[in-house]
């Protein structure tokens, strides 16, 4: 018999989750507008200068990757609601000073460099600290639907922000869309302060003493665990640089226009947006294989988006691409975040941030070397070639050991409780009533576009 919860939309029963969508929606339109803006602006500071804004987005990336782990310890070891009322109000206030330093004429590309590392720094904390909050707000069995959801109006947010920003920054400017983007913060601090704290999936107390490397040995004893993040590694930085194979694609090898390279990103946008809703029918912990087919899929996909002989093609391939590539993203996050120990949940999915995004830099750099040297299409052929590679190469360690890790001396127990072999038992080893967070609500930065 069909549970009356059961759905697209079951997540939103939650009252505190639906507080937390309905924030976060207003909160990542806003943040997509700030995108628009903040290349908007540098361009003009800059006389359209390629260098500068490769300067702005390293300064916002770069503390993803030096502190993200830190921050880990900080979710796992206070109260990550409060965390996140900090982190927001800290980003709109940021977001406010830039408005105001435009307004007054007073910018200058050395404020946005400012501002692009203040907001890298709190982002180090909010993202990790989200992800694993999502958790707390439904609990295990709830948390693919929640996941989902939460990529559906990212990717809403992600077609809708920059449109509303281009007509915006035409009409009122720069400044008027950073002003609008400090507000949007607001929402999502409303929306935490309205919650029910007695209503949260919490565990029942907090480590004292929440170690970075105590994380990664709990990551690194766990053999299920390690291999995904070890794959999400490889096609973080290397099949989803999609920000920067896109315009290359569109303008080089199709002479596209601006209107018919915005066609591209939304296509991408739009299958993103069909594997989100898709995911949402999901039900507990996806297993490794289900992983492990959809980077194949995802790199397959992305190879023949490399190979469209036209535009139209391309289109419909991208499409393609965008809903593979979200369907991996989720199932990988779902597997990593449902198979930690909660205790452990904020460091991991810190780890897991750290090799999404904070490979982002160097995948650009080497994707756009390559692209430079062989053409747009060999940027996509790499990254999905890459992440075949990759899917197959998981494939391979994980036959090869589990023969080993099905008999009864070697299935070890970890800290928190779950199983070192992912397909034993309970399909929510060792989570009790906590999962994890969602991959994608606000992006890790101006340039963070991961689908």
């Amino acid at each position: 018999m069909r549970s009356p919860n059961a759905g697209t939309f079951q997540s939103l029963s939650v009252r505190n989750f639906r507080l937390f969508a309905a924030g976060q929606l207003v909160s990542v339109a806003g943040t997509w507008m700030m995108v628009v803006a903040q290349d908007w602006l540098v361009l003009s500071l800059t006389g359209d200068s390629a260098a500068a804004l490769g300067v702005v987005t390293a300064l916002q990336f770069a503390p993803l990757l030096l502190l993200t782990l830190y921050a880990g310890a900080l979710a796992d070891r206070h109260d990550k609601r409060r965390l996140l009322m900090a982190a927001n109000l800290a980003s709109g206030a940021l977001s406010l000073a830039l408005a105001v330093l435009v307004l007054t004429g007073a910018a200058g590309l050395w404020h946005v460099c400012l501002f692009a590392l203040g907001l890298g720094l709190v982002n180090a904390v909010e993202v990790p600290t989200r992800m694993s909050f999502v958790s707390e707000l439904v609990g295990a069995d709830l948390l693919p639907n929640a996941s989902a959801l939460s990529a559906a109006y990212f990717n809403v947010a992600r077609v809708a922000g920059p449109a509303c920003a281009g007509l915006l920054i035409g009409r009122l400017g720069t400044a008027a869309v950073m002003l609008l983007n400090a507000v949007s913060y607001l929402a999502t601090v409303a929306a935490l302060r309205a919650m029910r704290p007695a209503e949260l999936h919490r565990s029942a107390q907090r480590p004292a003493r929440a170690s970075v490397m105590d994380g990664v040995r709990h990551l690194t004893a766990r053999r299920d665990l390690l291999l995904a993040m070890v794959l999400v590694a490889v096609v973080g930085m290397l099949g989803f640089n999609f920000q920067l194979t896109l315009p290359l694609l569109a303008k080089t090898e199709f002479h596209a226009k601006a209107a018919e390279f915005g066609l591209l990103t939304t296509a991408f946008a739009v299958g993103s947006l069909l594997a989100a809703f898709v995911t949402t029918r999901r039900r507990g912990r996806p297993p490794a294989a289900l992983v492990i087919g959809a980077a194949l899929g995802a790199g397959a996909l992305e190879c023949a988006a490399g190979l469209a002989p036209t535009y139209r093609w391309a289109a419909v391939l991208l499409l393609c691409t965008g809903f593979g590539c979200l369907f991996f993203a989720q199932a990988a996050n779902h597997h990593i975040q449902l198979g930690t120990d909660p205790a452990y949940r904020g460091r991991v999915m810190a780890l897991y941030t750290l090799v999404f995004q904070g490979t982002t830099p160097l995948g650009a750099l080497l994707v756009g070397a390559l692209s430079e040297r062989f053409g747009a299409r060999s940027g996509l052929l790499a990254g999905g070639g890459a992440t075949v590679l990759a899917a197959v190469a998981v494939l391979a360690a994980r036959l090869r050991t589990e023969p080993r890790s099905r008999t009864p001396d070697t299935i070890r127990t970890s800290p928190g409780g779950t199983h070192d072999d992912d397909s034993a038992g309970d399909p929510h080893p060792g989570t009790g009533r906590l999962g994890g967070g969602a991959q994608g609500h606000r992006p890790g930065g101006p340039r963070g576009l991961r689908p």
